[in-house]
């Protein structure tokens, strides 16, 4: 575990591997540079997960070096110029000094080597990115002030905005990412560039900016990483469900700011995440997202009433479809899609529960739909109070804890979480001497319907209401 030298934080240190591979290299005349966020972190005093080192070497000839060495390799990325390899539980991305630019009407980047690391650097996204460690001397290569940036809190660009954007778009994201990651600001150019430029975010492939998304809502700030999509324009072109939040504002007031209320509640639902040991535990991007996403449904859904009042009926609904559409055109998979949308659908069902109380039924039933998500529920739905009314906070906090109650209560007696019908499939048939065909699916959900309205019964007395109900039926 070798400890960098005078010059970088105290106690900064890098693993083993990393000098191995630096000595190595230099054994076969080659540079090698460990660059980009595991230098990066070193000030930030963090350990990276990733190892990532740029070359002179070809890819051909960092396989070459490498062999005998590494555990293995792969060359899944040789075409731009990246050759992965493992040496024990380390995963380590070799990049050949290079320059990448767009083409105006591709989704791929333009890949040219280069061989100098001056000229690669240049062509990084940002800074406090373009910062390189050379090895194995250990030498900081910092041309473009990363650290100073670091120490400032300010995203640049080593070119100009235009031109590192021009490269490749997705950079613009990244900005909102690490605003939220590392809590930075972006300098005014860049802003500006961003705001100018957001267009060209629609060249970039949609599971590229699904995985910058994901990381953004899961940073240490995702209201700020938001807030700069949305105040750049990029948010119009990948999640345009967010900006028309403010397509609500009220200038007489008769409703909250639905897109600040929504910043609030996911800021509310950050907090409510638990530790490893949790049942939700932080970040969770389904909990984030759904919190982001749970009032959507209101630009299109915002009526105003006789009398000067507002509604938004249905907007639960609403918002849940807009949702599933926008997680499948940013190419998530169905279960994340299934999760959100079904919390973004069910986010209003408690309320009115702390005026009227809610039979058993009406419990089994919110807890049988929530299903999975029911933990996640909990935290949405209490996220979702932002009244400064500390009475009527109040009031709504003390109803969600006696739900809460009434379902562990409930789930003790009847194990909530594995609600079934009376009877199953082959019971049914057996007992009213049918074959399989929709009768017994009618009958099936009859007895899921009578289960969720008056709790278990014994199994003599489901088959006396399946008789009563099947002779109905006649």
């Amino acid at each position: 575990m070798p400890y960098l030298p005078s010059g970088f934080p105290d106690g900064a240190w890098l693993p083993e591997v990393v000098v191995e591979l630096g000595e190595r290299f230099a054994a076969h005349g080659f540079e090698l540079s460990l660059v980009g966020g595991p230098v990066r972190d070193l000030f930030l005093g963090r350990t990276s997960p990733d190892l990532d080192f740029t070359t002179a070497a070809t890819p051909d000839e960092i396989i070459e070096t490498v062999s005998g060495w590494a555990d293995a390799h792969w060359d899944i990325g040789r075409d731009f110029g990246t050759i992965g390899i493992r040496k024990g539980a380390d995963s380590i991305e070799i990049t050949t000094y290079r320059a990448e630019a767009y083409d105006p009407g591709s989704r791929k980047p333009q890949v040219n080597f280069g061989t100098d690391l001056g000229e690669d650097l240049i062509r990084r996204d940002f800074t406090v990115n373009a910062m390189a460690l050379k090895l194995p001397g250990f030498e900081l290569v910092d041309p473009h002030g990363g650290v100073k940036d670091l120490h400032l809190g300010v995203l640049r660009t080593p070119a100009t905005p235009e031109e590192s954007f021009s490269d490749d778009p997705l950079r613009m994201m990244r900005a909102a990412r690490f605003a939220s990651q590392l809590r930075m600001e972006v300098a005014e150019e860049v802003l500006a560039a961003m705001t100018e430029m957001s267009a060209r975010l629609s060249i970039v492939s949609a599971e590229r900016i699904r995985e910058e998304l994901v990381k953004l809502i899961c940073g240490a700030d995702p209201r700020a990483g938001i807030d700069l999509l949305v105040d750049s324009g990029l948010a119009e072109i990948m999640l345009p469900e967010v900006p028309a939040l403010k397509l609500t504002d009220d200038e007489h007031h008769r409703h909250k700011d639905v897109y600040q209320h929504s910043l609030q509640v996911l800021e509310q639902a950050c907090a409510l995440e638990t530790d490893e040991d949790g049942p939700v535990p932080g970040p969770d991007f389904v909990l984030r997202f759904a919190a982001l996403m749970h009032d959507v449904g209101k630009a299109k859904t915002r009526r105003f009433e006789p009398g000067g009042g507002v509604s938004f009926r249905h907007h639960d609904v609403v918002g849940a479809k807009q949702t599933r559409r926008r997680m499948q055109e940013l190419r998530f998979d169905k279960a994340s899609i299934a999760a959100v949308s079904l919390l973004v659908e069910l986010h209003m069902r408690f309320y009115g529960y702390g005026d009227q109380g809610w039979s058993d039924s009406a419990v089994r039933r919110y807890v049988t739909d929530a299903g999975d998500q029911l933990e996640r529920l909990h935290r949405l739905t209490r996220s979702d109070v932002t009244t400064r009314n500390k009475k009527k906070a109040a009031r709504l906090d003390h109803a969600y804890d006696d739900l809460e109650a009434r379902i562990v209560e409930l789930a003790e007696r009847e194990q909530l979480d594995r609600i079934r019908p009376h009877l199953d499939g082959e019971q049914i048939m057996e007992v009213l001497g049918i074959a399989p065909g929709p009768e017994v699916g009618r009958a099936y959900k009859f007895l899921l319907e009578h289960r969720m309205e008056h709790g278990p019964v014994e199994k003599a007395e489901a088959v006396e209401i399946l008789k009563e109900w099947a002779s109905a039926q006649r």
